[in-house]
C-alpha cells in the first residue's frame, strides 16, 4: 500500500453542513485519501435493506488506492475518474438523484510532499504537477507554451503582478536548454522578481499554482461540475465544496449566489415580471473556515473556505 498521508481539511465543518441521512445517497467528488468520506460512511446505515450509500470519485489513482485501504470495512463504491465525469458515473451506477455532494478542491497534502510528483517548489523534482499522471504536464506548459499563454495563466491563474519579468526569464532559459525540473523553476523565478520581495516571502507559490490550474485544468473543471451536482441534488440535498484560492471561491461564490436569487427584476420595477424563484438557498451567508485549533495543528487550512447550498427545487 501507498504511504498516502493528508490532512482532512474542514472535517467536521463540513461533515455537519452536509446533514448526512443514514439512508442518504452520497458523493465525493475528491476523495484523497478518504477523510470526508470515512466520516460520511460511519453515519450511513449499510444495513441490507437501507439504501444508503456513497461513491467516491478521484482521479489521483494513489489517492484512491488510499481511500480504498482506509474505507474497506464500508461496502463503497471507487470510481478512478475526474469530478467533470460526474453525471455520466452516477448515471452508470445507476443514482439518479443524491442527498449531498462534496468537492474538497485544490491539492493534497501527499502530492505536495511527494516531491518526484513535482507539486512542490521546495524540493527538487521533474516538472509535471498532473493529478491523474496523464496528459499535458508542467514541462509542457513550461517548454512549449507561448509567452503571451504564460502570460495569461501567471497573471490570471496565479495573480501574480511580476508575471512578466518571470515570463521573460522562462523564454529565455528555455532557448537555452528545456527546463526540466522543479529547481529549476523555482530560481528562474525568483531571480526575474525584485529583491525586496524574495526577502519577504518565498515568490514561486503563485507561479506554481498558476501551472498546476492549467495541468489539471482546475477552474474550467469546477466550473463544469457545479451545475452537474447542482442539477444531480435531490430537492433538500446539499452541495459543500471546500476551496483554497480566491479564483475557486469565486467561482462557486457567483456560482451559489445565481442559485439563490430570486427576482431579477431591475429594482425600479413596481411589480415582479420575470417569475424567477430561488433554485437553492445558502446554508451559510459567509464562508465557513478553520478554527483556531486547527490553524494551529495545520497550516495548510489557513486559506480554507467552505461554502454550501441546499436545493429547494
Amino acid at each position: 500500500m501507498i504511504n498516502f498521508s493528508h490532512t482532512t481539511v474542514l472535517l467536521h465543518e463540513s461533515i455537519n453542513a452536509l446533514a448526512i441521512m443514514p439512508d442518504g445517497i452520497y458523493i465525493d467528488c475528491t476523495v484523497g485519501g478518504g477523510g470526508h468520506s470515512l466520516e460520511i460512511a460511519k453515519v450511513l446505515n449499510f444495513q441490507q435493506q437501507s439504501k444508503g450509500k456513497i461513491l467516491c470519485l478521484d482521479k489521483d489513482k494513489q489517492a484512491l488506492e488510499a481511500a480504498r485501504e482506509r474505507l474497506k470495512d464500508y461496502p463503497v463504491v471507487f470510481i478512478n475518474d475526474d469530478f467533470v465525469n460526474l453525471k455520466q458515473q452516477a448515471a452508470a451506477h445507476g443514482i439518479s438523484g443524491v442527498n449531498g455532494i462534496l468537492m474538497d478542491l485544490g491539492v493534497s497534502s501527499h502530492q505536495l510532499d511527494t516531491a518526484e510528483r513535482g507539486f512542490s517548489f521546495h524540493e527538487d523534482a521533474p516538472l509535471d504537477m498532473r493529478m491523474s499522471d496523464e496528459g499535458l504536464s508542467a514541462y509542457d506548459v513550461v517548454n512549449n507554451y507561448s509567452a503571451e499563454d504564460l502570460m495569461r495563466i501567471i497573471f490570471l491563474y496565479g495573480e501574480e503582478k511580476f508575471a512578466r519579468g518571470i515570463v521573460a526569464g522562462i523564454i529565455k532559459a528555455r532557448e537555452e536548454e528545456p527546463i526540466k525540473t522543479t529547481a529549476e523553476l523555482a530560481e528562474i523565478i525568483k531571480n526575474n522578481v525584485p529583491l525586496k520581495i524574495r526577502r519577504e516571502k518565498n515568490p514561486c507559490r503563485k507561479t506554481f499554482q498558476a501551472i498546476r490550474i492549467e495541468v489539471n485544468n482546475e477552474l474550467e473543471g469546477l466550473k463544469t461540475v457545479l451545475p452537474d451536482a447542482f442539477e444531480l441534488l435531490n430537492t433538500g440535498g446539499r452541495l459543500a465544496v471546500i476551496t483554497f484560492h480566491s479564483l475557486e471561491d469565486r467561482i462557486v461564490k457567483t456560482f451559489f449566489k445565481e442559485l439563490a436569487q430570486g427576482c431579477t427584476c431591475p429594482p425600479d420595477f413596481p411589480v415582479c415580471v420575470c417569475n424567477n424563484a430561488p433554485k437553492g438557498k445558502l446554508v451559510n451567508r459567509k464562508p465557513i473556515t478553520a478554527s483556531q485549533a486547527e490553524l494551529a495543528a495545520n497550516v495548510r487550512s489557513r486559506s480554507a473556505k467552505l461554502r454550501v447550498i441546499e436545493k429547494l427545487v
